[in-house]
């Protein structure tokens, strides 16, 4: 285990320097200017689409805009908001959690992008359901099919790291720590769970986070949310810190600049999947009459997880302290720490179950994002089983082997994943700009007839 640690720990250095970091955060900027600084100039009509149904009830598509979102809000807000963000304090220092901020912000545009393709490029499978994502812009629109295979390789692999074994594994090891439950106890229940809805497909799989999604945010929200209030004199304090640290040379926590930006974008790409190409493949299942109606939609995904949840987690644990005594090892229960200082016994249980929400549903949506990935590569329906099987079986596995040896393999997937996508928003960044020219028009006369 320690060799393919090592092996794959070199890999991740290689994949997670600074050329792809600036791939990422570069295609944001660039898209974020091309078109408009739409992340910031058309949020409150993006938040006001997303609780608004009344465009996709006749519009083609297998679920409502409302539940691709939460489908992959579903996918997206897990350990990585809990896990990911303590893990990058420990590696990176406080100020990483600046880094993840400015990611996120330019993330949207990256996130709006994505979904605009989806739909645009989006087929009708042989089964009547829709089919979309990277893979298929990549093909159909750019052009290059040797892209899309290469996304579709790494998506099927990556979708047993970051959307199942990572989450397994954290809320095992949440759940012993804090309920004494043994790990295996933990993972078998997870595995059962995740069989019952995955079988049920995407309609399925819709349907729950639909309610899973809200409930388990406004749960963690409202814990974080006490402790910020019970404690607001130490939040000002504390957000300043983030900000000096992002910038500091010294190494403190872990990481002096370099290692603050590494893991601050690492991990807030981990949290957000802005770039990672795996969101996209939701919002082509939306029920939409114009690609960038969901654009809109699904760019607010990046504003719920990682500039309200994930700033909720990384405030509480710089406020606490607790980052400055703990280790690599112990990150996986870092966020539990820094909520059990500020409100006693009931701090690790609010983690604990809102982990128990926030992976279980993580690993439903990337459970259907695997899916789409190996159906695009292996066109027989009938081999789907045996990936939905293999999928199953490795939530029981991930809670039981090494925490480090299951994030480094998903920081390589993720990577490999993101280079084709970025270099298919790039190549098609025209596509979007003109898809964005259509729903500005477009909501500026639905409010003319209002």
């Amino acid at each position: 285990m320690d060799a393919i640690y090592n092996v794959l720990g070199a890999i991740s250095d290689v994949v997670w320097g600074p050329p792809l970091l600036a791939l990422i955060v570069g295609t944001g900027i660039y898209l974020t200017f091309r078109l408009g600084l739409i992340q910031i100039l058309m949020l409150p009509a993006a938040l006001k689409q997303t609780f608004s149904r009344k465009h996709d009830k006749n519009a083609e598509g297998d679920i409502s805009q409302f539940q691709a979102l939460t489908t992959a809000l579903a996918a997206t807000v897990g350990t990585g908001n809990i896990v990911g963000v303590a893990t990058a304090i420990v590696l990176g220092g406080p100020g990483a959690v600046f880094w993840m901020w400015l990611s996120a912000i330019f993330g949207m545009a990256t996130k709006y992008g994505e979904a605009v393709l989806a739909v645009k490029y989006r087929v009708k499978g042989p089964n009547g359901e829709m089919a979309g994502g990277p893979m298929y812009y990549l093909e159909h629109g750019l052009k290059q099919k040797w892209l899309a295979v290469m996304f579709a390789i790494f998506g099927a692999l990556a979708a047993f790291g970051i959307g199942n074994g990572t989450q397994s594994n954290s809320v095992a090891n949440v759940v012993n720590s804090t309920f004494g439950v043994p790990n295996w106890i933990t993972g078998l229940i997870l595995m059962i769970f995740a069989a019952l809805v995955i079988i049920g497909g995407i309609k399925s799989i819709g349907k729950v986070t639909a309610v899973f999604v809200p409930v388990m945010a406004i749960f963690y929200v409202f814990g974080g949310l006490l402790i910020m209030v019970l404690n607001i004199t130490e939040v000002p304090g504390a957000v300043m810190t983030i900000i000096e640290m992002a910038f500091s040379t010294e190494a403190a926590a872990g990481g002096a600049i370099g290692a603050a930006i590494r893991y601050g974008v690492a991990r807030g790409v981990f949290s957000n999947e802005a770039g990672l190409g795996s969101a996209p493949i939701a919002a082509a299942a939306a029920k939409t009459d114009l690609p960038g109606r969901q654009g809109l939609i699904s760019m607010t995904q990046v504003f719920f997880d990682t500039i309200i949840i994930c700033s909720i987690t990384g405030i509480t644990i710089v406020m606490s302290g607790l980052y400055t005594t703990t280790d690599s090892d112990g990150a996986g229960t870092l966020t539990s720490g820094a909520f059990e200082y500020f409100l006693g016994d009931v701090g690790p249980i609010i983690v604990a179950v809102g982990l128990i929400f926030f992976a279980s549903s993580t690993i439903l949506g990337w459970a259907y994002y695997g899916e789409k990935c190996f159906q695009y590569l292996f066109k027989n329906p009938s081999l789907l089983i045996v990936y939905r099987i293999l999928f199953i079986a490795m939530v029981f596995v991930g809670s039981v082997i090494s925490l480090d040896l299951i994030w480094t393999f998903s920081d390589v997937a993720n990577g490999m994943m993101a280079i084709p996508n970025l270099i298919g928003l790039l190549g098609l960044s025209g596509v979007i700009a003109y898809e964005t020219k259509l729903i500005r028009a477009k909501l500026k006369e639905e409010k003319a007839q209002a």
